[in-house]
């Protein structure tokens, strides 16, 4: 997987000095960096040989370039792309070629770059994000239940003016439709009502993969939010895809333009006929239209109810005897060793283990899931 694609020698430098820290081992920062071993084990020698000099990227540009775009074609794109200042290279080029065929025009990507060394692309600066718990994972799965996938399909409103907001629950493995639910908003209760009934009727899965947004993922500490939080206590992994990146949960958004297409023109009266047409569309999409990709069988066919039970009562967390066992208290923080720590709002009342793994060192975990390093010695949390 690429570095992040702002300012990337910036990231390998900080990649560089979190590995010299030593507070995460070597393949969780990659993890965290969104890199593969061996692009950062790539960087990691390229800075011992060379120091920081290192890091920079070198020249992969050939000595000569035949095909080299002319001054003159360069400057027609430059004038039509002073004349219409928000149109992109894609339209550009159309354009070009509508008006002159028999020229040879050079291809998006390089449009693109002419556009860019001219000066004539704004570049948008993007906010840096809170590391989420597990992010940009192509999923793979070999058999149900190992992984939900969840979102919302864009709202919309019904006859009657009112917004609906479709939350939709598969099965990664099987496309089984576990849950089309209308609803009034992304409000974290009635989504957590609706996961319940879901837990009821299918059991628990391994994990569950969504997008970024409100109530899947909060703002602080590893993006936790109280759903996932619930998640994890249930013995649930959250997944994150990587923000403006929806291919990486491709089945779900595949699932997404069927429904749309089948549920929505024109939408029904009303939230409560609404919700009928999404039940009659689960019902022909999971036991009747069969999938290219399951081999010609429906979903229902190939699924099967997970094994782990949704249990009425939230077990109580236990960790290792070695652990030292703090309870959150509700402004978010716990105290260690006559520290305060802040980790999140979200896990008020909760019990969360601190184990020691370096002097000074402690990985703090929710459950099975790791969701902070604090150092004792210069009382920095890392998330």
């Amino acid at each position: 997987m690429p570095w992040k694609e702002t300012e990337p020698m910036k990231e390998r430098i900080k990649f560089i000095f979190e590995v010299e820290s030593e507070v995460f081992r070597f393949s969780e920062s990659c993890e965290r960096f969104g890199v593969s071993r061996k692009t950062g084990y790539k960087w990691w020698k390229r800075y011992k040989e060379a120091g920081l000099e290192g890091l920079q990227e070198r020249s992969r540009a050939p000595h000569y370039c035949p095909h080299r775009t002319s001054e003159a074609v360069e400057e027609e794109i430059v004038q039509l792309r002073t004349r219409y200042p928000r149109w992109g290279p894609v339209t550009l080029r159309m354009k070009l070629q509508r008006d002159e065929a028999e020229v040879e025009w050079p291809a998006i990507s390089t449009i693109g770059e002419i556009l860019k060394r001219q000066d004539l692309v704004r570049v948008r600066k993007r906010r840096r994000r809170p590391q989420p718990i597990f992010s940009g994972a192509q999923v793979q799965t070999e058999e149900p239940n190992e992984i939900f996938t969840a979102d919302f399909k864009g709202e919309f409103r019904t006859r009657d003016g009112q917004y609906c907001y479709p939350l939709t629950v598969q099965d990664h493995y099987s496309r089984f439709s576990l849950c089309c639910q209308a609803l009034k908003s992304t409000r974290g209760g009635p989504v957590r009502d609706r996961f319940e009934r879901v837990f009821l009727d299918y059991g628990l899965p391994e994990a569950i993969l969504t997008d970024n947004g409100v109530p899947f993922a909060g703002n602080g500490l590893r993006r936790l939010s109280r759903l996932s939080v619930w998640w994890i206590r249930l013995g649930i992994r959250p997944l994150l895809i990587q923000p403006g990146h929806p291919e990486q949960n491709g089945r779900h958004e595949r699932y997404h333009r069927t429904l749309k297409q089948e549920t929505a023109f024109p939408p029904a009266a009303d939230e409560r006929n609404q919700q009928r047409v999404f039940e009659g569309f689960r019902q022909t999409y999971n036991h009747e239209r069969p999938h290219q990709h399951l081999q010609g069988k429906t979903p229902a066919e190939v699924y099967r109810p997970s094994l782990r039970s949704y249990p009425r009562q939230l077990p109580a967390v236990e960790y290792p005897g070695h652990y030292e066992v703090r309870r959150v208290h509700k402004s978010g923080q716990i105290k260690l060793h006559n520290q305060r720590i802040f980790l999140s709002e979200v896990l008020q009342e909760e019990t969360v283990g601190c184990e020691p793994i370096q002097d000074g060192l402690w990985s703090i975990y929710l459950g099975h899931v790791l969701i902070a390093r604090w150092n004792e010695k210069e009382g920095k949390i890392y998330g």
